[in-house]
């Protein structure tokens, strides 16, 4: 596992096109996994703070329940639309996945029984149409093995 700032010095550039898909709305899709091991799906308002992937939650929320019940998590960005008859032209997806860590309250928060949790990362993916439009490229980044970038036809 590792922090986001792990994978900032390692794959700097990586990171940034990550980062920059993750930042470019407020809702993040999270998924959580329920009792029974089904999957669950939830909005959240991830954000990147001071090299950690951070999350909140409102009290007595599923998605809280879930992950204190089992902190794997998987979050994936806002899905941004490429421009009409260009797809290579499009962000592409960014997703990640780890466990997350629950973390006291930042300092003067407001949300009375809230809880916060920072993501300890264990894969990180992009994936966007390839030039020409013929083929998918996925980059990913993994805790223990670093940067990797292949197609797919």
């Amino acid at each position: 596992m590792a922090r986001w700032q792990e994978i900032e010095q390692d794959a700097p550039e990586f990171a940034a096109r990550v980062r920059a898909l993750f930042e470019a709305g407020t809702n993040k899709t999270i998924a959580t996994l329920r009792r029974d091991g089904s999957p669950r799906i939830s909005a959240s308002e991830a954000q990147f703070v001071d090299g950690e992937v951070t999350l909140g939650s409102m009290p007595g929320a599923m998605k809280l329940l879930d992950l204190r019940r089992d902190p794997r998590i998987a979050m994936h960005s806002p899905t941004l639309e490429p421009p009409a008859g260009d797809p290579s032209s499009g962000p592409g997806d960014a997703k990640l996945s780890g466990r997350a860590i629950e973390v006291p309250p930042p300092p003067g928060s407001p949300h009375s029984g809230a809880a916060f949790f920072r993501i300890d990362i264990e894969e990180v993916a992009l994936t966007y149409v390839g030039t020409p439009a013929d083929h998918l490229v996925i980059e990913s980044w993994h805790a223990g093995r670093g940067y990797r970038r292949r197609s797919r036809a």
